[in-house]
């Protein structure tokens, strides 16, 4: 049985069914389940960066891929959620990107206060 896809931002339903999944089950979708997290705003969003945060050291190539495109509030929020609000220790790899974004943002990443969020999240580990 593989897990559903939240159908709208206010289907808390399908996101609460998450936690009955393993990983093997839920990495077919986590591309898109990680699309949820473009705004945290939106009803599901907490939840499933909840969930996301769970299996976080499995989906760091995921983060990172994001994290180096082009979508400067969808990288905020990712900040947000696996370095400032992270429940678990983060990754190296994720980790060193969170480093490149303190120490060598973008001019992109300067204006979102991308990079303000990446340095508390290293000043915090300090």
């Amino acid at each position: 049985m593989q897990p559903q896809l939240p159908k709208h931002k206010g289907d808390t339903e399908a996101v609460a069914n998450l936690k009955d999944y393993s990983y093997k089950q839920v990495k077919p979708i986590v591309p898109e389940l990680l699309t949820w997290l473009q705004d945290l705003n939106w009803p599901i969003a907490g939840p499933i960066a909840l969930y996301l945060q769970s299996i976080a050291e499995y989906i760091t190539d995921d983060i990172i891929a994001i994290l180096r495109g082009q979508d400067e509030v969808w990288k905020y929020w990712l900040v947000l959620v696996f370095g400032t609000n992270a429940t678990a220790p983060i990754a190296p790899k994720l980790l060193a990107e969170f480093k490149r974004i303190a120490t060598q943002p973008t001019k992109a990443e300067i204006a979102e206060e991308t990079q303000d969020l990446a340095l508390e999240v290293i000043k915090n580990l300090s």
